[in-house]
């Protein structure tokens, strides 16, 4: 293998190099031949010159594709450091008429496959993830001149397109610089100056190495063509002295001892031919000796002047910058352009309905589709609707799943199918453990408004969280809403606003409190304890506004109403009271309780079946009674039937900022005494 190729000029940053090897990867970024020469040269006049004064010279990268480099300081510190970062982006214009409004791109960023490129463009304007772009399609010609046209709507915000495509394909790309390259067989990690300096070392070793092999051919030639010279001098005698020996070796002996010549010069006269004993061939061999006399002199003095030398370097650089040298390409900036990206500028602002299933089910539906079929929508089999809304692409809803996280999921990300599809699985968007499950769902249509709501856990935790602090900017995965210990899991979450808070244990305890005793906290807070629990856990938590009644459904397929006023204000953290009859030898346990009005029906799951029943159907008793049987078989699970809610016609009542944080204020130090000592 070769150890070393020698090269005309600084070949390593005119091209660039690119590597991939444990301890050898490169990236270095290919530069203008004009420029690295002309830094060069500089480097050999002045061996010290500073890093700036090369830095004013080599602008930075020149790629052959052109385009825009951005961040001048970027490029200074990879310059200097052998590492860094840069932004490569597209050049393109803008051109509007009163037909069409385009953008043009013309150079696109270095190593880019322009396909590849259109391609996703046209990706983009498939799966309508931004709104504005009508068409893209690649117009290049033959003469490899990139164009690229994007026809964009009239009203379309041109910048923001670009912002986002920017961010989201390739027309713009970042470039790391890695300079590592071999110096005395190390790799090393190298910034421009040290490039420079091994480039014009090793420039001088061949200059060196050339300049004596050159020499030494010259010499020879001069011993060769002194001793033609000398011959023909005397031409008669070297013949006689030719013809009178036996054989061209002993010719040559005796030339060599009749005339002193050397063993080379006798044996380059016996193999000269006739024709060169010609008057015209003696003047060619006098000019030559001049020529040889010259080159001699001026290659010691190479060898023996370092600065004749440079002389040599420097004029075949310049020979090569003055064939091969181009103007330069890419175009250089020294600040890189934030991209701000307006995201709801892309969204198709329409009204639609979203359907959210208890197995995570969601879908997007038009309201022309919503309103053409009067069938139900699709479900799959033993699935139930958890929440169905009349929203705007321009809203949110939040997913909570048991184990205290949420999904934050914005109406136009998800499917827009029809009212008879299945949906897509909430995984498809956000990916979440098979172990979650989804308990709740909530729209927002502002999360500025000052709302909270109210998280009950098995294990008797409750907190309240305002809606404003579940507002996310990055939502690519759950985002915890509430902070859970010793395997504890969220039984439900209520978004109603009310007075008193209800919790209702599965061994059949309630317990109903002032609201005001649980603190609002922020999301990533563990609560406080809302109910005191002995080998038991909590069925249901309920906020409390104006209901008149508590609905339970026991583990005995059983059903019945409490009348609230039954049932005074305690203290938080306490055990409560009695809500059914406890019945030694068989048991009653609560599956369920809801605080919700008579209009509302009841979804009863068995095993292989969905039952709905009216609230009124269940009988008003005390809190002593069993209830009355439901049904013959076992209920699996309970849930309220979900009927079309417009969030924005529903009656909000407001918290006032100062009212919260005044409550959070005194609360805070009450419940910070209470989990002491409900921690011994």
């Amino acid at each position: 293998e070769p150890i070393v190729l020698p090269a005309k000029y600084p070949n390593l940053l005119v091209n660039g190099a690119k590597g991939i090897s444990a301890g050898y990867a490169t990236e270095i970024p290919p530069h203008n031949l004009g420029e690295v020469i002309d830094a060069t040269i500089k480097r050999i006049d002045s061996p010290n010159c500073r890093l700036d004064t090369i830095l004013d010279i080599v602008k930075g990268p020149d790629f052959p594709t052109g385009a825009i480099v951005e961040g001048k300081k970027e490029i200074t510190e990879a310059l200097t450091t052998g590492r860094g970062k840069v932004i490569i982006r597209c050049k393109y214009e803008i051109v509007e008429d009163k037909k069409i409004k385009q953008i043009l791109v013309h150079e696109i960023p270095f190593e880019v496959n322009k396909a590849l490129l259109v391609k996703k463009i046209s990706d983009i304007i498939y799966d309508k993830k931004i709104d504005g772009i009508i068409e893209v399609r690649d117009e290049s010609d033959r003469e490899e001149k990139v164009r690229i046209a994007i026809d964009l709507k009239k009203d379309a915000d041109e910048q923001n397109i670009l912002n986002y495509l920017f961010k989201n394909t390739d027309l713009q790309v970042s470039y790391s610089y890695n300079m590592v390259a071999i110096v005395n067989r190390r790799p090393m990690i190298v910034g421009v100056v040290e490039v420079l300096d091994a480039y014009i070392a090793h420039q001088k070793e061949v200059i060196t190495r050339r300049t004596r092999f050159d020499l030494e051919h010259a010499k020879a030639r001069m011993h060769i063509v002194e001793g033609l010279i000398k011959a023909l001098d005397i031409l008669d005698e070297v013949i006689k002295t030719i013809r009178a020996s036996k054989n061209k070796s002993d010719a040559i002996k005796n030339l060599v001892e009749k005339y002193e010549f050397t063993s080379l010069q006798a044996e380059a006269i016996v193999n000269l031919q006739l024709y060169r004993l010609t008057n015209t061939d003696v003047n060619v061999l006098n000019e030559e000796h001049a020529n040889l006399l010259r080159a001699i002199q001026i290659l010691e003095g190479i060898l023996s002047d370092e600065e004749k030398l440079k002389e040599v370097m420097k004029k075949e650089l310049k020979s090569i910058k003055n064939e091969y040298a181009t103007p330069r390409k890419t175009e250089i900036k020294d600040e890189i352009t934030e991209i701000k990206i307006d995201t709801q500028a892309f969204i198709p602002k329409e009204d639609c309905i979203v359907v959210v299933t208890k197995d995570g089910y969601v879908k997007r539906v038009s309201k022309r589709s919503y309103a053409a079929s009067d069938d139900k929508t699709g479900l799959k089999e033993m699935d139930y609707i958890i929440g169905m809304y009349e929203l705007n692409t321009m809203d949110t809803i939040l997913m909570f799943t048991d184990n205290g996280n949420y999904l934050y999921v914005p109406v136009h990300e998800i499917p827009d199918m029809k009212w008879k599809d299945l949906g897509k699985h909430i995984s498809n968007i956000i990916k979440i453990s098979p172990e979650e499950n989804i308990i709740d769902v909530i729209p927002v249509i502002d999360f500025n408004i000052n709302k909270y709501i109210t998280v009950f856990t098995r294990n008797g935790m409750i907190k309240r969280t305002m809606i404003s602090d579940l507002k996310a900017s990055r939502y690519t995965k759950p985002m915890p809403y509430m902070k859970l210990k010793d395997g504890d899991l969220v039984t439900n979450i209520s978004y109603n606003t009310g007075t008193d808070i209800f919790i209702t244990t599965r061994g059949g305890f309630g317990l109903k409190f002032d609201i005001n005793e649980v603190p609002i906290l922020g999301s990533r807070a563990s609560g406080v304890k809302g109910i005191s629990l002995k080998n038991d856990v909590v069925a249901s938590g309920n906020v409390i506004n104006n209901e008149e009644y508590l609905t339970l459904i026991t583990s005995k397929n059983t059903g019945k109403r409490i009348r609230l006023s039954e049932f005074e204000r305690i203290s938080r953290a306490r055990k409560g009271i009695q809500v059914i009859r406890d019945v030694k030898t068989n048991p009653y346990y609560i599956l369920k309780s809801f605080v919700i009005n008579s209009k509302n029906s009841l979804g009863l799951k068995f095993k292989e079946d969905i039952e709905l029943i009216k609230i009124t159907e269940l009988p008003i008793a005390d809190r002593y009674s069993t209830g009355t049987s439901l049904a013959k078989h076992d209920i699996f699970d309970v849930f309220i039937e979900q009927e079309l809610i417009d969030p924005k016609n529903e009656k909000v009542e407001i918290i006032e900022v100062e009212e919260v944080e005044k409550q959070n204020i005194s609360l805070q130090s009450i419940d910070e005494r209470m989990m002491t000592i409900d921690d011994f």
